[in-house]
């Protein structure tokens, strides 16, 4: 049985956006365990919320939920930001596409949550 939010482009999406991240922070530096922790609940956190707004009654609950997992995109984002900064010798071109040069897939991924109002 599928549920609901699994058949949203936005939360497939999502699932993608986390694997991909989680697949690149198992390359940090082991002294930035911290950093890859913190990316990695960050980008999980978007389709965690996604499918939890989409289980909400009240559009208010689903806008509320649905804001979360935008900020944790930007989280995401943000972190990819400092990753890059650092110059992480491993995974800093990844990061870059995944986070920078794929820009109007993230923005039409942060787009879509409020279109699901």
């Amino acid at each position: 049985m599928t549920l609901a939010f699994e058949k949203l482009l936005v939360y497939q999406k999502s699932v993608d956006f986390a694997d991909q991240v989680c697949d690149l922070t198992e390359q940090f530096p082991s002294r930035y365990n911290q950093l890859a922790d913190q990316v990695n609940r960050a980008s999980l956190s978007i389709a965690s919320n996604i499918a939890e707004g989409n289980g909400r009654f009240t559009k208010p609950d689903r806008k509320h939920f649905f804001g979360i997992a935008r900020g944790s995109l930007l989280n995401s984002a943000r972190i990819g930001a400092i990753d890059l900064r650092n110059e992480f010798q491993l995974n800093s071109s990844a990061l870059n596409n995944l986070l920078c040069s794929n820009r109007s897939r993230c923005c039409r991924i942060m787009s879509w949550p409020s279109r699901l109002t």
